[in-house]
């Protein structure tokens, strides 16, 4: 009894630090976003001074406008490619099946230094002028294999029969794939989605070779900056709690839609 005592304290204490060391550091920089001062070691008293910089600083909401035009196409065409590409895998032979995994694979283990330089010099190559294009097309070329990955592991939790079933019953195979399939994979479209926005909202590497002189996204900007401005911290805190809203929103619309078919049983 002792000893499921004294691992049950060490198994908390242990999650406790863990979640310590992944959050604290956001808390932090959320905290410093109300500093009244420059200074990222003592509060000096609460003042919303950073937002206010942030909304009125034009070259930064600039960058923040590119990078969420970036990140909302490559994330719509990824998702629609990988979709498609994940239900054709899943229906592919075997051996075909993992040819194509494993060629998926590689943008994902590759360095993110590697498939920059490669997509640099195919763009040099075909004598494409870098522009907000090529770095949508780069985002979208690494957003589309996390996509498949995301879809898949649902994909083969399906009943293959159940498709078959619909057909049988009058449904052509496009009804079949979006009233059947898609309502059934939904969730993990969304993780897949989700995963998409999160990789192309972030991404500097890839940007910073595959973007024009005139292009840049927050990350790029963030890199560009003489001097560190508070403001970063303020737009950083917009978007954990975005993050967050969204994350709740995903977890509970489900969770009352289930709630209210069960009432209605």
């Amino acid at each position: 009894m002792k000893q499921k005592r004294s691992w049950s304290f060490f198994t908390s204490g242990y999650l406790i630090l863990v979640l310590l060391f992944i959050y604290l550091p956001i808390l932090y920089l959320i905290l410093f976003s109300f500093n009244d001062s420059k200074s990222m070691i003592s509060f000096s008293g609460f003042s919303l001074r950073w937002y206010e910089s942030l909304f009125t600083n034009r070259s930064m909401l600039q960058s923040i406008w590119t990078t969420v035009e970036v990140a909302v196409i490559a994330t719509v065409v990824s998702t629609v490619i990988g979709t498609v590409a994940a239900i054709g895998l899943s229906k592919a032979r075997r051996i075909l099946r993992t040819i194509v995994l494993e060629v998926n694979n590689l943008p994902v283990l590759n360095p993110d230094i590697v498939t920059a330089i490669g997509l640099m010099l195919l763009f040099l190559s075909l004598k494409v002028r870098r522009s907000i294009v090529t770095l949508t097309l780069a985002h979208i070329s690494f957003c589309i294999p996390y996509v498949i990955l995301s879809i898949l592991p649902k994909l083969r939790q399906l009943d293959d029969n159940v498709a078959e079933a619909a057909m049988d019953l009058g449904a052509n195979p496009f009804q079949a794939l979006t009233k059947v399939i898609l309502p059934q994979i939904a969730p993990a479209i969304f993780s897949g989605a989700l995963i998409a926005f999160s990789m192309s909202f972030d991404d500097f590497v890839i940007s910073y070779f595959t973007a024009g002189m005139d292009v840049q996204n927050i990350s790029m900007y963030v890199y560009s900056m003489k001097r560190f401005n508070p403001a970063v911290n303020a737009l950083s805190a917009l978007i954990v709690v975005a993050v967050a809203f969204i994350l709740i929103l995903a977890n509970l619309v489900p969770y009352l839609k289930d709630k209210k078919n069960k009432k209605e049983e």
